[in-house]
């Protein structure tokens, strides 16, 4: 191609930290990003610097070698603003966005760790998007080792796979390359959709139940606690179910926009036509950390209801998109069945 790949031109700046991935790298993964407008490409160009500047800041701090010789190997823009028709407008009744979408892969399998060595990127990237305004577009990311991300490939997880065949290498450090997926059986994918259906919306369900008893009894920051591992848990059911991955995250922020880019029927559960109702999310997204641990954490009964008739309807979207998903790998098992029988 006649330009650089994204990263190529910003890496520079970062050799004295990363001398493996000084110079242009090879782009071996799809690269062409002229199908988005110019404002998003200088979007995700400071995206990337952002990623890489507060990863040299926190890695320079280490004291263990393989965490000092910590590196990122590749940064993915997958989503839909890797394959096209993300959408982007604020200004509408509905007030959607699309988020651009990233894959960080990095060297070593402690540099996963996203409180250690990423919640300063987070907090970065929330105050330039939402404060600063120097970002127009929010960002999510995920981090793994290259091992998980072939691992993945190499079991068939659907997220991985499509990352590999419509993702685009803002950068590399090297010409080492994702593994060819090897997508699963179609008996192999319906037995594990079912598994995870089985498994994920029962656990919902009975940590809804525990929110709603102690909601009964007046334990309002229990019942905060247990509705926000309900949501956790749906979001994690609809997520493996169609992708057969989710997130080790706790952040119902973040599992919310990776769920909706599977159905958008689970973008309208949520309310946000005023502040309050986008407050309700937040202060439910909270209470992971301060209904149990913080003495300021504050909810009413009548949030608590409020929430709860939310997150029923979101159960009834998860429990519809999961059985659609299901009953379209059984269909596809009987057409393989009836092609292999000659019917």
């Amino acid at each position: 191609m006649g330009r650089d790949c994204l990263l190529c031109r910003s890496a520079m700046v970062y050799k004295l930290a990363f001398p493996a991935s000084a110079g242009q790298g090879n782009c071996l993964m799809r690269r062409d990003l002229d199908h988005l407008p110019a404002n998003k490409q200088r979007e995700l160009e400071r995206v990337v610097q952002l990623i890489f500047e507060e990863f040299e800041d926190v890695t320079a701090c280490a004291t263990a070698g393989r965490k000092k010789a910590g590196r990122v190997l590749k940064v993915i823009l997958y989503g839909s603003y890797a394959r096209g028709g993300w959408i982007d407008e604020p200004h509408t009744a509905k007030g959607y966005k699309s988020d651009f979408d990233l894959l960080i892969i990095v060297n070593h399998k402690d540099l996963t760790d996203r409180i250690k060595y990423w919640s300063r990127l987070d907090e970065r990237l929330m105050r330039e998007y939402g404060i600063t305004g120097t970002l127009k577009t929010p960002v999510n990311f995920i981090v793994h080792t290259l091992g998980e991300v072939n691992d993945g490939l190499a079991h068939g997880r659907y997220f991985f796979m499509d990352v590999a065949q419509d993702g685009i290498a803002l950068y590399e450090a090297d010409d080492t390359e994702l593994h060819t997926p090897k997508p699963k059986t179609a008996e192999q994918a319906l037995a594990m959709a079912r598994e995870y259906f089985q498994e994920w919306f029962p656990a919902a369900n009975k940590r809804f139940n525990g929110a709603k008893f102690h909601l009964t009894e007046g334990n309002l920051k229990d019942a905060a606690f247990d509705l926000h591992q309900t949501v956790e848990r749906l979001y994690n059911c609809v997520l493996l179910v169609a992708t057969f991955y989710t997130p080790h995250v706790h952040n119902l922020g973040f599992l919310r926009t990776q769920a909706e880019r599977i159905d958008r029927r689970l973008t309208h559960v949520w309310p946000h036509d005023n502040r309050r109702q986008r407050a309700m999310f937040e202060k439910l997204k909270d209470a992971y950390v301060k209904a149990r641990y913080s003495k300021h954490y504050s909810v009413t009964t009548e949030e608590l209801d409020w929430l709860s008739q939310k997150i029923e309807d979101l159960g009834c979207v998860v429990q519809a998109v999961c059985a659609e998903r299901i009953v379209a790998l059984e269909d596809q098992l009987e057409t393989r069945a009836a092609r292999s029988t000659g019917q």
